[in-house]
């Protein structure tokens, strides 16, 4: 693809003119969406006007936002040249991804922010969408214990699942074991119906809903039947140790001090683990420490054990929800 010039063309007001050309016309419809939406989307987020001309797309906007969002459109266009779909999702990981504050200097989101991260499935492929995501995965893949801490909504079960079924499918581990504490949020149930799986399924949903994400219905049925997807509260932990596995703990911030020690120890041979949690939606009864906490405390030191930490920035769900997360936060801080 050919990029026009970043130079300036006619002034209007303090706004310059980017002008990028892109040989392939059907490849540049699917690049600016049904009625141009997709290219409404970038107007929206970074304040630039473009306009179409032919096979050129015209970007009118300040130096910063213009250049981002020229960068963003060669990034979304050359996605369409190695055949793959531009959705909703990859124009906001485009965006959050040129957005992105710079690392530190050493820290672990400079050390990941290099090249592509990729999580292979059999229903789709999973790509992080902000720069603390992409650490996150890198982490899930190169250590056997990662913890990955912030609030609802950034993508820490949802990645660990993926990265599950990814090492499952390619035979780095046997089987896949899902784990949640079975704690009511803030409301007493009382009495469910039904067998043992029919009480603790509800608790296990989210983790379903990820698993239908990556693999065929049929074949996910398979797996659950064959034990080798295995989905359980915590409690039925104890004793076991599992090998050669991809074990998540999530909801950690609801297991207690001795459930978390007991969970951390059924780590064996070939396997790998993964604990999720976020440290502002403890369930837990008053008085009762979480072990997701004291976990951050006594392990951190331990330099083959990862901490990934997510914000309200990182948030992949609906925009309001970020806003609500933030508003939050605020509003706990001392004052």
């Amino acid at each position: 693809m050919a990029i026009g010039t970043l130079t300036p063309s006619q002034e209007q007001g303090s706004s310059h003119e980017a002008l990028l050309e892109f040989p392939d016309n059907r490849l540049l419809i699917d690049l600016c969406g049904e009625y141009d939406r997709n290219l409404a989307s970038i107007e929206q987020a970074l304040g630039v006007q473009i306009v179409r001309r032919g096979n050129q797309l015209s970007v009118l906007g300040e130096d910063g936002a213009r250049e981002q969002a020229a960068a963003v459109l060669a990034a979304l266009y050359d996605r369409l040249e190695t055949g793959r779909s531009v959705e909703a999702g990859d124009i906001d990981r485009e965006l959050r991804m040129g957005q992105e504050e710079p690392a530190e200097p050493g820290s672990q989101l400079e050390m990941f922010r290099g090249g592509k991260v990729e999580i292979k499935t059999r229903k789709k492929l999973v790509e992080p969408r902000t720069d603390a995501q992409k650490a996150y995965v890198q982490s899930l893949f190169e250590h056997e214990l990662a913890f990955g801490i912030g609030p609802a909504g950034t993508g820490k079960t949802y990645l660990a699942v993926a990265v599950g079924v990814s090492m499952f499918i390619t035979g780095h581990v046997d089987k896949i074991i899902l784990s949640r504490p079975a704690v009511e949020a803030g409301e007493k149930l009382g009495y469910l119906p039904g067998d043992m799986k029919d009480k603790v399924d509800p608790y296990m949903q989210p983790l379903y809903d990820a698993l239908n994400d990556f693999l065929p219905g049929k074949q996910l049925a398979k797996l659950l039947e064959e034990k080798q997807i295995e989905i359980a509260p915590l409690a039925f932990m104890r004793g076991r140790t599992l090998s050669n596995a991809f074990v998540v703990l999530d909801e950690a911030q609801n297991a207690t001090t001795m459930q978390m020690k007991m969970f951390l120890t059924r780590l064996g041979e070939g396997s790998r683990m993964v604990i999720t949690g976020d440290r502002s939606q403890v369930d837990l009864p008053r008085g009762v420490s979480s072990g997701l906490a004291d976990a951050e405390r006594l392990l951190k030191s331990i330099p083959k054990i990862s901490f990934n930490y997510f914000t309200a920035r990182d948030v992949v769900r609906h925009p309001l929800v970020a806003a609500i997360i933030e508003a939050y936060e605020v509003d706990e801080k001392p004052a």
